[in-house]
């Protein structure tokens, strides 16, 4: 079996950012297979396919897909069984 090259989860901050609001590097996700819990940014993300696809540190499975069209972007999710993102503070007086 060839073993790909793979950069870390860092690397989601420009696509994912252009989908979500929030800085999603530091958001907190789980393997639905091996339940795995930790940083977006200690995800495996791989970019030599069409997209980019996102895998467990710890059993390399698939967590997230990422696909760039012109006009929108596909996020698909069924290996991440939680996604908890950081939300900006607001302040007491609005």
């Amino acid at each position: 079996m060839t073993t790909l090259p793979y950069v870390d989860g860092n690397m989601l901050d420009g696509p994912l950012g252009e989908v979500f609001a929030v800085d999603v590097s530091t958001a907190t996700g789980r393997c639905a297979h091996c339940g795995t819990t930790g940083p977006v940014a200690a995800l495996r993300v791989y970019s030599h396919a069409p997209g980019l696809v996102v895998r467990c540190p710890t059993c390399a499975e698939v967590m997230m897909r990422l696909v760039r069209a012109p006009d929108r972007a596909f996020l698909d999710l069924r290996g991440t069984a939680l996604l908890q993102l950081p939300l900006p503070q607001v302040s007491a007086g609005g």
